[in-house]
């Protein structure tokens, strides 16, 4: 191998390039044998295992003499030490200063568990010997780096990894658990008025105090709003030394833990390492008198059934529905201007009340959003319009719309979707030859893992693509549905004079609005209808006196 050196020089304004010499490139010697070096481990001080360390000793040196292309670079061996922690193994920190000095070329070692428990220290020790040049083969495994991309020996170690992470959970989930069965379970965050001391839960005086209050505004009818801002005109720092909250108080008080008693696993990490809150799928473990209490169990409980008598009375529901459900038109105004949400709001003119709805945005900051609130009549008479609209035009809306959605691409999108899960078969079947050719050494590693790769790639292109045509088809299907629902429902023989939350809820998706007095309605049949209203007391004629009293 020769390597040509160049030089750039100038001559009468021009570009001229001059070969100055040629001289002889380093190169490998294609007779030189692969110094192999091999690594063995145990993990524990018995004579068995002093004994199976032996025995691999005599086996490495046995495999690598006998090849004849292979030369013999030495054992690396760590006895009595744990494989979680790579730092405390010096016979592995050896074997990797010799490699990147450039005196091995290949190593052998039993399995993966061997090399590397922590499977982010294995996996960063095969890009460091990659990047030197070291090839890397687990016997147990039949993994061999010479013989295998990259990207396909990280997905596989990223796969055991997977696997190691799952079973480390689990073992610290089964500790956990007989902690709690044994009460002897240590909470590392004390709720406020709490710290820990030796293991065990100490009063705070200074916070205690603050708690008792909480309770006691709470028992004399105060909002968790109303006793945030108490707490926070006071000037006393919450639990991280900011300013309290309306869910940091609904938090206090709704912990048990006020009490002296504890229950533990309210929540638990599923099989994918997602966390979620107790609804009976783990056992719950209660302890009574765990610590010292600071409110009674007469307190708490009474404090319980005035929130749960509260929430009542207003129509609130808990979870995930909480706030969606308290109104016809909770969670269903967009604002037209800033794409905000709108809140439900109480204002007095005259020793009378009347319901609003304000953009958010403005409530935050009246220069972001022009758009202030309107009227929750307003919108009520706007929709009985719209339907009475409706009613009166809905076979030149409706009918029309229908047929539409009818007669559309339907047939298409149906044999798109007939065609996808055809061409996903086929794939799947190629797919299953490649393997049992594999299987039965047919084909090699690489080009099998490379055509299984593409025939996996094209499998999940068809099953998108299927799931595409699908959701459209679907989609479909049911805005033809429910645009035959509301023309059923608008079908009907009177006029729509009363506004029902059920009939709202039934056929609108949402509300935008653009105006005081203009709004699009989104139905959810798809329709997307515009209506106006004029205010300061001008009705349509088919509004009737017990509207207006009932809107207003």
């Amino acid at each position: 191998m020769f390597r040509v050196m160049y030089r750039t020089e100038r001559m009468g304004g021009e570009r001229m390039k001059r070969i100055l010499k040629i001289e002889a490139g380093k190169t490998a010697d294609p007779f030189r044998k692969i110094r192999v070096a091999a690594y063995a481990r145990v993990s524990s001080d018995s004579e068995e295992q002093f004994l199976s360390l032996e025995v691999q000793k005599e086996h490495y040196e046995n495999y690598i003499k006998s090849n004849p292309y292979m030369e013999y670079a030495g054992l690396y061996v760590d006895d009595g030490i744990s494989g979680t922690k790579t730092d405390k193994r010096k016979g592995l920190q050896q074997l990797l200063k010799d490699c990147e000095q450039g005196k091995i070329d290949r190593i052998i070692t039993k399995s993966i568990s061997r090399f590397a428990r922590n499977t982010v220290d294995c996996l960063e020790m095969v890009r460091k010997l990659m990047h030197w040049g070291v090839q890397l083969y687990f016997e147990k495994e039949n993994i061999d780096t010479a013989h295998m991309k990259s990207e396909l020996m990280l997905s596989i170690l990223s796969s055991i990894a997977e696997s190691e992470s799952r079973s480390i959970s689990e073992n610290n989930t089964w500790s956990i658990q007989k902690r709690f069965e044994n009460g002897n379970y240590i909470i590392s965050v004390p709720a406020y008025g709490y710290k820990n001391e030796n293991g065990k839960m100490i009063i705070v005086p200074t916070e205690a105090a603050v708690v008792q209050d909480i309770f006691a505004m709470a028992l004399q009818g105060k909002g968790v709003y109303t006793i945030a801002n108490v707490l926070n005109a006071r000037k006393i720092p919450s639990k991280k030394g900011g300013k309290w909250h309306a869910s940091v108080i609904n938090a206090v008080l709704h912990n048990e833990k006020y009490t002296g008693d504890a229950i533990f696993q309210k929540t638990y990490t599923d099989n994918n390492f997602n966390r979620h809150r107790n609804h009976g799928e783990k056992s719950l473990y209660k302890m009574e008198n765990h610590h010292e209490a600071i409110v009674s169990h007469e307190t708490f409980a009474r404090v319980k059934e005035l929130m749960a008598l509260r929430r009542k009375e207003n129509n609130i529901v808990r979870g995930d529905e909480k706030y969606h459900k308290r109104y016809a038109f909770s969670g269903k105004i967009r604002c037209g201007e800033c794409s905000g949400k709108w809140r439900r709001r109480i204002i007095y003119k005259q020793h009378k009340a009347y319901s609003i709805w304000a953009c958010t945005t403005h409530l935050t900051d009246t220069q972001a959003c022009s758009l202030k609130c309107v009227q929750e009549s307003l919108l009520k008479i706007t929709f009985l319009q719209m339907l009475n609209k409706l009613k009166v035009g809905h076979l030149q809306v409706l009918t029309p719309f229908i047929e539409s959605l009818r007669g559309g691409n339907n047939e298409e999108r149906l044999r798109k979707v007939i065609d996808s899960e055809e061409r996903r078969i086929k794939l799947q079947e190629q797919n299953y030859v490649l393997t049992q050719l594999w299987g039965r050494g047919y084909i090699e590693m690489v080009p099998y893992y490379q055509e299984s790769n593409r025939l996996k790639a094209e499998i999940e292109a068809c099953t998108k693509e299927k799931q595409r045509f699908s959701n459209r088809l679907n989609s479909n299907l049911i805005h033809v549905n429910e645009a035959q629902k509301l023309q059923r429902f608008v079908g009907k023989a009177e006029p729509f004079t009363v506004f029902k939350d059920e009939d709202f809820l039934e056929f609108v998706d949402g509300i935008v609005i653009k105006s005081r007095t203009n709004f699009i309605f989104i139905l959810k049949c798809g329709l997307e209808l515009e209506e106006e209203v004029i205010e300061n007391g001008t009705y349509p004629l088919w509004i009737s006196n017990s509207c207006r009293g009932s809107c207003y």
